[in-house]
């Protein structure tokens, strides 16, 4: 375990059209709905309430696709932010903008930690950025704040705690939600998972 403990925020954008659908959007720039900014807004005033009091002094990142860079602008931490590619989400290729029905209609038994995308990057791509993301994050020497996306942060979390990208499966994220990733008894841990309570306001 590095010296300061750094530990790692993971902030998830707020709902769009696509999300609400089930589509899996990859690149494809979709914008928030309203209730994903109004879900933006209400995550960052949790951020700026104790304990966290605005992480003063955390650095903060985003993906630069307009669904994570809006949410951390209404979330208040747009000017602290540093856009990064390796926070955009999975590249689903040919399966873009499709839901998870669709997809098993042409390919029964398809699973997207298991059989990857057609035309767009394998696993071992996702890993690999999921991988860069945690380097970073440990190296820090303090906390570390990132908006992003759903698969690609289920990845980053598997890899954190030295897992198969695989594992991802196990840990649903939903739109505007809080985790955070640190340690136990020097281990990587989850301290935080899938957290909406700033929602239910």
């Amino acid at each position: 375990m590095p010296a300061a403990a750094p530990r790692i925020l993971l902030a998830r954008h707020g709902q769009t059209e696509w999300s609400l659908a089930g589509k899996h959007t990859g690149r494809t720039d979709i914008p928030l709905l309203e209730e994903g900014r109004r879900g933006a807004k209400l995550l960052g005033e949790r951020l700026h309430r104790e304990p966290w009091g605005g992480l003063p002094g955390v650095e903060v990142r985003t993906s630069p696709l307009v669904r994570a860079s809006e949410t951390c602008e209404l979330a208040g931490f747009g000017e602290r932010a540093e856009p990064w590619d390796a926070l955009m989400e999975y590249d689903y290729g040919a399966y873009e903008g499709m839901a998870p029905p669709e997809i098993q209609a042409l390919r029964p038994g398809w699973f997207i930690w298991r059989d990857g995308v057609p035309d767009g990057e394998t696993l071992a791509q996702v890993s690999a950025r999921a991988d860069e993301v945690v380097a970073w994050a440990r190296s820090a020497g303090r906390d570390v704040l990132v908006f992003a996306h759903g698969h690609i942060l289920r990845s980053i979390a598997a890899r954190w705690l030295g897992e198969d990208i695989s594992f991802a499966a196990r840990i649903r994220l939903d739109p505007t939600s809080l985790s955070v990733l640190g340690w136990a008894y020097g281990d990587p841990a989850v301290e935080r998972w899938n957290d909406t309570g700033h929602l239910e306001r």
